[in-house]
């Protein structure tokens, strides 16, 4: 009998993934190969993005030419069909949910596609298209169910495989750093439950490692493919945008007079303050002042960071793109260290806010009524989670909703660093957390009957 359960299950799972092979396909059939304004970026191998997409891509440019997009899509379509499949029966297998709850499950993972193509300004099929986030998605899902399997099985395979899975994730996108923290801080605190106090350092030691590492691979990536061994570039001046748009002209009085730093934040504040790229334009309540600043975001780091900074250091002479790129980014940083102290304050309100539109996004839209539906959503997952652990003493799918309430915290607060918590970035926390808020009501209601 058991042999024959299996059997059902395997051709369950085989007709789930064929199903999602077939949307996939298509959906890359109807809409075709997307190209929006970073894919550029993608295709080039720039030295502002992070290794592992532009590989993927240049992969299939090398084997099969100039017409190597389309199966570059169809191939992220699989990866997402196959990742989507996986963690579905994990689930399944582990809460032994029904055929239906199995199918709803999938469903609450193709809604994050489905919303960025049909409710989103961009409308992108975002497995269609040449963006990181294509490939993030599937390695997400992957990691979310070798870290599950990490804690409830307790092998070292998964939890290995779930630290390198984090480390893709990092070399994909730079906001997914978060996930090697994540991880260290589960395995921790599974550590501490189980007072395998001296395992501690051996995850401690893990983290430096993956950080260590990533750095060095990157490094060693660009150096391939721009002869510089260096970074990515131009994460400072991302964070410094948001910094100048939160100052004031007398917080330049931080550097000296005659610095080559004092000239650049006075061109800066000029020019922002006369195309309103600055706090004091930005409304009165919260909601006008946050999305003030997301529109303006981009404006003021292109318009004048960029364009300033671009234009002096190649005025030096003989300072090619990657010499200014890394010049403008040294700069950047040595700017926000001595104006972030300043203007703490106000840059800590915009960040505030920032991060208030980053959780709304993660589990729903930004709208005034919605926002307040997004927090109730938040405090029931709490309760419930709190409820399932204190009193009724069950801890598994309380676990599956800290995950995703971690992740959640922890991809906002570090997007809202560099730049404003787009839909894109924050659809990662989606089906994670409305699939963890299932099978909390559903512990709930199993115990009820």
């Amino acid at each position: 009998m058991e042999i024959i359960r299996l059997n059902k299950d395997r051709k369950r799972a085989l007709c789930i993934l064929a199903a999602l092979l077939v949307f996939f396909m298509t959906m890359l059939a109807a809409c075709g190969v997307g190209i929006y304004n970073d894919s550029d970026q993608y295709i080039t191998m720039h030295i502002h993005r992070e290794p592992l997409y532009p590989l993927f891509l240049w992969c299939f440019r090398t084997v099969l030419g100039e017409s190597y997009l389309p199966v570059a899509m169809a191939v992220q379509g699989i990866l997402t069909a196959v990742a989507i499949t996986v963690l579905s029966e994990y689930l399944t297998k582990r809460f032994g949910l029904h055929l239906w709850e199995e199918l709803l499950l999938v469903l609450l993972q193709l809604l994050p596609h489905l919303m960025t193509r049909y409710v989103s300004a961009l409308h992108i099929f975002l497995e269609n298209s040449v963006m990181s986030e294509a490939l993030c998605i599937p390695l997400f899902h992957f990691y979310i169910y070798f870290l599950l399997r990490m804690v409830f099985e307790e092998r070292i395979k998964d939890r290995v495989l779930s630290l390198f899975l984090a480390y893709l994730l990092s070399m994909t996108r730079g906001q997914m750093m978060t996930t090697i923290l994540m991880w260290a801080l589960v395995f921790v605190i599974q550590l501490v439950i189980r007072r395998k106090y001296r395992g501690i350092v051996i995850a401690l030691a893990a983290l430096i490692a993956v950080f260590g590492l990533r750095s060095l691979t990157v490094h060693v990536y660009n150096y391939f493919v721009t002869g510089y061994f260096m970074g990515n570039t131009y994460g400072q001046v991302n964070t410094l945008t948001n910094v100048i748009y939160a100052c004031d002209k007398e917080d330049g009085e931080v550097f000296e007079e005659d610095s080559l730093e004092r000239e650049f934040f006075d061109r800066f504040y000029a020019e922002a303050d006369a195309l309103g790229l600055n706090y004091k334009y930005g409304g009165n309540t919260m909601r006008d002042r946050a999305a003030y600043l997301e529109e303006h975001h981009d404006i003021l780091k292109f318009q004048v960071l960029e364009a300033d900074m671009s234009s002096y250091f190649f005025g030096l002479g003989k300072v090619d793109y990657y010499e200014q790129s890394s010049m403008s980014d040294d700069m950047a940083g040595r700017m926000i260290r001595k104006l972030l102290p300043v203007c703490f304050g106000q840059w800590f309100y915009d960040y505030v806010l920032l991060c208030r539109n980053g959780f709304v996004r993660s589990i729903a839209v930004v709208h005034p009524l919605i926002n307040w539906a997004a927090l109730l959503i938040y405090l029931a997952a709490g309760s419930l989670s709190l409820y399932l652990v204190c009193v009724k003493k069950r801890f598994e799918a309380a676990f599956v909703m800290g995950v995703a309430l971690l992740f959640i915290a922890a991809n906002v607060c570090a997007t809202s660093i560099t730049i404003m918590c787009l839909s894109r970035y924050m659809i990662y926390g989606f089906s994670c957390f409305y699939m963890a808020f299932y099978l909390l009501l559903r512990e709930i209601g199993k115990g009820r009957l």
